[in-house]
């Protein structure tokens, strides 16, 4: 049964990846599905691109057991934080002034936003130099579900989700991706609650299952009793630094934010503002609920032993065959989507920001396809080897670039991305200074963080302080730098100001 189910999976994924080959046949349609991508597509794509394995097995297993069930704050945060206000605070405007200004990028947003070239390079090489890790720690959390549902060596695992990914996202570009993460969405929805409710169920339900928390203590974490049953946990303020982190940084991540760039009508935005923050109630409110009932299991659970990934395999250990099966596909899906959409992204950055900015000024429209498609390829197989070094020699340190990969990219473009879509006076020089702050801080947050505070040692709460600092930083470098050039700007802004006739339902008219 577990071998049928993926079968007809991966089947699905390639003949749909193979249908939508004639979307991808330029530059518009392969990054962008030619800007005409309705809005459950949409907002699928930017909930399923959100939430990886990582969130499933690594984040939900390790904040669960930190936090006790106060670890669904960190759901909560990224449905009303991290999609919400994300789509009501950037999606029109993004959607509006990236088709004006004719950038498919986010380098080449800030390239054409701000008229400079070496903007736009900077850009691309922070995303280059920090996807590559992120893109490699997907593949962390699917070792041990695969081990456990079909006793399979990893190795053969990552192979597969790399070719099969690799497969879909060449032949048919954002539009493939757009429709998969439709599908694999589904299947995320379905397999959360339907897993929730078997592990809540197997403990005597949620009001025992509550109780038996409550009476779980751990005087290494917190003396007061019943603490992991509480509103705010044993850790308030570190938890608020976890709701940050994975709720604030997707505003600055390239992945998340290209979403809106492909958006086909003001409906669709609507529609999927509501559909996106729907999606992460249930599915990260679902996987960070999940986990904070971890320590239930803690008599077959050793995590100075086995680490925080295997909290989530062991609570699903005694599942019945077929829901095993549904929660394989589930972090497949999870992990598959997200590695798309990050492929996409490195690729698309790389040729059309780096490669023909600096190398191959006259490549032609079909030539930047046929790059950016050998550069999924090699994306693809760089995470791959990253991914199987570390399972071969149990190497941490790609594993510890997540967080570190994620506070770095959002430190580094969050503000200056925000303030550039609403703010006449945002200077080039202060997106420099949050481009460097942002990247070296996290950084230095590797090699040297035993000489930062105690409170900013973790990649977690750096990253955190790191896009927080950045809504600072661009406001005020931007007062005490040169003004921007004035015709520069109007004409970026001018997009806001054309005139479009609507419905008397939309608006009354005089």
């Amino acid at each position: 049964m577990k071998l049928i189910l993926l079968i007809v999976y991966f089947a699905v994924l390639i003949g749909i990846g193979l249908y939508c080959r004639k979307h991808a046949t330029d530059v518009n349609g392969f990054v962008l599905g030619g800007r005409s991508v309705g809005p459950w597509l949409t907002a699928f794509a930017y909930g399923t691109s959100y939430f990886s394995a990582v969130v499933f097995v690594g984040y939900a297993g390790q904040f669960g057991w930190r936090f006790g069930v106060a670890a669904t704050w960190a759901g909560i945060g990224n449905a009303i934080i991290g999609s919400l206000l994300a789509w009501v605070v950037l999606g029109r405007r993004t959607r509006i002034m990236t088709q004006h200004l004719d950038s498919a990028t986010m380098p080449q947003f800030f390239g054409e936003r701000f008229g400079s070239k070496p903007l736009k390079i900077g850009a691309s090489v922070i995303i280059f130099i920090f996807l590559i890790p992120y893109t490699a720690s997907l593949y962390n959390g699917l070792s041990r579900l695969f081990g456990m549902a079909f006793h399979i060596d990893y190795s053969v695992c990552i192979i597969l989700m790399a070719v099969l990914t690799a497969i879909y996202v060449i032949a048919g570009g954002y539009m493939a991706t757009a429709i998969n993460d439709f599908i694999q969405g589904i299947i995320m929805l379905v397999g959360i609650v339907a897993v929730i409710a078997a592990v809540i169920s197997s403990k005597g339900g949620f009001m025992e299952a509550l109780d038996g928390l409550a009476k779980i203590s751990d005087e290494a974490v917190a003396d007061t009793p019943g603490v992991f049953a509480s509103f705010f946990g044993p850790d308030p303020l570190n938890l608020l630094f976890v709701v940050i982190l994975t709720s604030l940084g997707t505003w600055g991540l390239p992945q998340m934010v290209q979403k809106f760039y492909a958006i086909k009508d003001e409906e669709s935005i609507k529609k999927g503002t509501i559909i996106s923050t729907l999606f992460a109630l249930v599915v990260s409110g679902g996987c960070y609920f999940l986990g904070g009932f971890g320590r239930l299991f803690s008599d077959r659970i050793d995590v100075a032993a086995n680490g925080y990934d295997s909290i989530i395999p062991t609570m699903l250990s005694d599942l019945s065959p077929m829901l095993i099966s549904l929660v394989v596909i589930l972090v497949l899906s999870a992990s598959m989507s997200t590695l798309s959409s990050l492929v996409m992204a490195s690729s698309s950055t790389l040729t059309i920001d780096f490669l023909k900015e600096i190398f191959f000024q006259k490549m032609s429209d079909k030539k930047q396809v046929l790059c950016m498609r050998f550069l999924v390829v090699v994306f693809i197989a760089i995470s791959s080897v990253l991914a199987l070094i570390q399972y071969k020699s149990s190497v941490t340190f790609i594993a510890q670039l997540m967080g570190v990969s994620w506070g770095a990219l959002a430190g580094a473009f969050l503000a200056p991305f925000m303030y550039a879509l609403y703010s006449k006076k945002v200077t080039k020089a202060s997106c420099w200074v949050c481009f460097i702050f942002g990247s070296v801080l996290m950084i230095a947050n590797i090699f040297v963080k035993d000489s930062f505070p105690a409170i900013m040692q973790s990649p977690i709460n750096c990253g955190a302080i790191a896009m927080l600092a950045g809504l600072v930083i661009v406001p005020v470098v931007s007062l005490i730098t040169p003004k921007p050039d004035r015709k520069l700007v109007e004409e970026a802004f001018a997009c806001y100001e054309e005139k479009t006739e609507v419905s008397k339902k939309t608006a009354l008219g005089k």
